[in-house]
């Protein structure tokens, strides 16, 4: 089969806009917005960037440049997996931009949970509200006290208890659930014993954000940030129980679940890094030619042009892997696709890191500094090499698929 990148002329308009939109008015109320994280209470939304934020969000819905993701959905727009990469390509530019368009992780991840193994019930009062960008939501998957990058350890307690599950254990890392607008949780719980497979001992639960028994404890910090009014906190459940009808799908189908759920978008996150990769070569040009030391721009200085070419091919590889790895999803066969989304989730934060070092060093100190994007887009991507698995298990799923065509078994 011809394996084709290409977008569509009506999607290639779209795209065109979104482009705009971030370049000529999401970037430029970036600074103001992230400024008034420290002005009042961490976790609330001041006035000013609820006001930022909302009128951005309804700049792009009445453009109908809303909900992206939604790429095998007949409430989508009809996009391949292809196409969405290269809109994400371009939010990934700025931290805000995956929000304007509705397209933020971990929502995108749970309303596909919602739209395709939730009830109508559940897709009345969560999946509606989110996809109109109402509220947020939240995925609670790792746990302090297991090896999480093994999801089979994860030991979150779920037993029934007549009309209800009662839920004991802590979460976190739980990315989203200190924003005040976060109303839902998808939590991956234990059902089953010893006696069972490992992969059929797990379910995934829906658990409103304010029943009873749910204690945030604290948010985690991730290089010394909070990530406020984001946050990914740590959560405790004591006895919270939760109606029988939350449970997706059955117990022991959390892993059939997660996979459905997770391949997507670890592209989406991947595409995302190549933004912020392009932003940053783009400070870290302009930089080169804009300053000057001992009587020349930086760019003519020590190795940089071959950093700065460095950079340029690293991305265009990366790209290029991401965009194989989607066409693959495209194709129908998660299987056949899983090892080349774990190549670019290993690739891309590897570049991005790299290309985003590079741009801090060409700003010397101010690249350090709350001054630039940089430091915030450098530790957004070192956290990416953990999220959604680190490095080490995507390889071994790399190497174990390489090794599977010269022998009768996987290794």
């Amino acid at each position: 089969m011809e394996m084709s990148f290409a977008v569509r002329p009506q999607v290639r308009e779209m795209l065109e806009r979104v482009k705009a939109m971030i370049r000529d008015e999401v970037i430029p109320l970036e600074a103001a917005y992230h400024a008034e994280i420290d002005t009042g209470d961490r976790w609330q939304f001041t006035a000013r960037q609820t006001e930022i934020l909302e009128g951005l969000k309804e700049k792009a819905r009445a453009a109908e440049l809303w909900n992206f993701w939604l790429t095998d959905s007949a409430r989508g727009l009809g996009l391949s997996t292809v196409e969405y990469a290269h809109f994400a390509e371009e939010m990934g530019r700025t931290p805000l931009g995956a929000e304007v368009f509705n397209c933020s992780a971990p929502d995108t991840g749970n309303m596909e949970v919602f739209e395709r193994y939730g009830s109508d019930a559940m897709k009345d009062r969560w999946l509606t509200p989110l996809l109109a960008g109402e509220i947020r939501s939240a995925y609670l998957m790792t746990e302090p006290d297991v090896a999480s990058s093994d999801p089979t350890n994860l030991e979150m307690i779920c037993k029934r208890d007549g009309d209800a599950y009662v839920l004991d254990g802590e979460k976190w890392w739980a990315s989203g659930a200190g924003d005040p607008r976060c109303k839902v949780y998808i939590v991956m719980v234990r059902t089953g014993g010893e006696d069972l497979p490992r992969h059929k001992r797990h379910a995934m639960i829906v658990v409103p954000a304010d029943t009873p028994g749910i204690e945030v404890l604290r948010p985690m910090m991730v290089y010394g940030q909070d990530d406020a009014p984001h946050g990914h906190m740590h959560i405790r459940f004591t006895k919270v129980r939760v109606p029988v009808e939350n449970m997706l799908l059955g117990e022991g189908r959390g892993f059939e679940i997660a996979q459905g759920r997770l391949g997507p978008g670890r592209i989406h996150h991947c595409m995302r890094a190549i933004g912020q990769a392009e932003a940053a070569l783009e400070l870290l040009c302009r930089r080169s030619l804009d300053r000057e030391a001992f009587g020349k721009p930086l760019a003519q200085l020590g190795a940089n042009y071959d950093i700065i070419a460095e950079a340029r091919m690293e991305i265009e590889m990366a790209r290029l892997l991401c965009l194989k790895a989607a066409w693959m999803m495209d194709q129908g066969d998660a299987r056949a696709a899983a090892p080349w989304i774990s190549q670019i989730k290993v690739i891309a934060p590897r570049v991005a890191l790299k290309v985003i070092d590079e741009a801090v060093q060409m700003h010397g100190g101010q690249g350090i500094s709350q001054d630039t994007p940089l430091a915030r887009a450098w530790t957004h991507q070192r956290t990416l090499r953990l999220a959604d698995g680190p490095d080490a298990v995507h390889r071994r799923q790399v190497a174990r698929a390489e090794l599977a065509r010269y022998t009768q078994r996987a290794v």
